[in-house]
């Protein structure tokens, strides 16, 4: 444990998040459910509108820093959360910001490319550039790649975040601290919680949880939900991001196999796109708990929530749901839920 906290402290990290965030009893969803369901608040983070990311960001950017970079480099979907606190966060640090959007989700409407998301970005002063393809990984990290080029031949020092599965989940330490503050919660709390439910895409958020809390020697079972991958993908895109973490911090991985938990029940119709389950999710979250989802992740993510507690057998409780924000892109799919 002491080694695994030593090698995390080693790594450059820039503060961006407000942490510790809250655990909090969803009441009146305890009622209607039936069963005890208590959310971590990481939509709270702060940084612009706070999320997940802002957590993962703090190791990526101490890297830039420690570089002596001045211009942060990303990609991610056109309503992407990450590269927006990814730009506030280059803001934060006196850095430029160059973002890459990629064409992910087809046939989508004027609101969706202009508000959100995007809508914060400009207003970052991201500088946006546009890839075509939206299932590339490697192709996006490689035109990243091609930009940076060209910022270092104008005079600039760039930093890529790349977030292809073949680059090292630097991000995903964010949250394997994040796990660490999860544990000292849990000392704190009566509540003994029998599952934890998060959003499972990139998987640098379920990876780094789970590897974390297995390192604090937590032994609760994770459950990522799938939101832009089958079951099949998902399990061993986690497994070896797991190998990748523990590799980075250089201990042994202490996340077996069966550690590994993925459900893909609410993935349909696919990425960015949603149906009835999640909207259901987002509707009762939000007039049950005034707790807003986004419906891409954290959405799809409480979608998976509840069909855990209604399959048979059900997942007993209580139950523990990471909400990782995304509140902006509720504004680019505004025709879609109000339709």
């Amino acid at each position: 444990m002491s080694a695994f906290i030593d090698a995390l402290n080693a790594r450059p990290r820039t503060t961006l998040a407000h942490t510790p965030t809250p655990l909090e009893r969803m009441s009146n969803l305890c009622t209607r459910l039936g069963v005890e369901v208590h959310v971590k608040r990481d939509d709270c983070t702060g940084l612009a509108m706070g999320g997940n990311k802002a957590r993962q960001l703090e190791y990526y950017l101490g890297a830039a820093q420690q570089q002596r970079a001045d211009t942060l480099l990303i990609t991610g979907a056109v309503q992407s959360n990450y590269v927006r606190i990814a730009a506030a966060a280059a803001r934060r640090c006196g850095m430029q910001i160059e973002v890459q959007l990629e064409q992910r989700v087809s046939g989508m409407d004027a609101v969706y490319h202009h508000s959100g998301n995007v809508l914060l970005d400009r207003l970052l002063g991201a500088t946006l550039h546009y890839y075509p393809v939206g299932e590339d990984e490697a192709g996006a990290d490689a035109n990243l790649d091609s930009i940076a080029e060209g910022l270092r031949e104008r005079g600039a020092s760039p930093y890529v975040i790349h977030l292809g599965a073949s680059h090292p989940p630097l991000g995903a330490l964010g949250y394997a601290r994040a796990a660490v503050e999860l544990v000292e919660q849990l000392q704190t709390t009566p509540v003994r919680f029998e599952h934890i439910v998060v959003p499972s895409g990139s998987s640098h958020t379920h990876s780094g949880l789970l590897l974390g809390l297995r390192a604090m020697q937590c032994e609760i079972p994770v459950t990522g939900i799938c939101v832009r991958r089958d079951a099949a993908q998902q399990q061993l895109r986690v497994v070896e991001c797991t190998a990748a973490i523990a590799r980075l911090l250089g201990i042994p991985n202490p996340v077996r196999e069966d550690d590994v938990r993925v459900y893909d029940g609410v993935l349909a119709p696919g990425y960015g796109r949603f149906g009835v389950e999640v909207r259901e999710a987002i509707e009762l979250a939000a007039q049950c708990e005034g707790l807003l989802l986004d419906p891409v992740y954290s959405g799809k993510a409480f979608a998976g929530l509840l069909a855990l507690v209604r399959a048979d057998p059900p997942a007993s409780g209580p139950l523990l749901f990471l909400h990782t924000g995304g509140t902006p892109a509720l504004f680019a799919y505004q025709n879609a839920l109000t339709g």
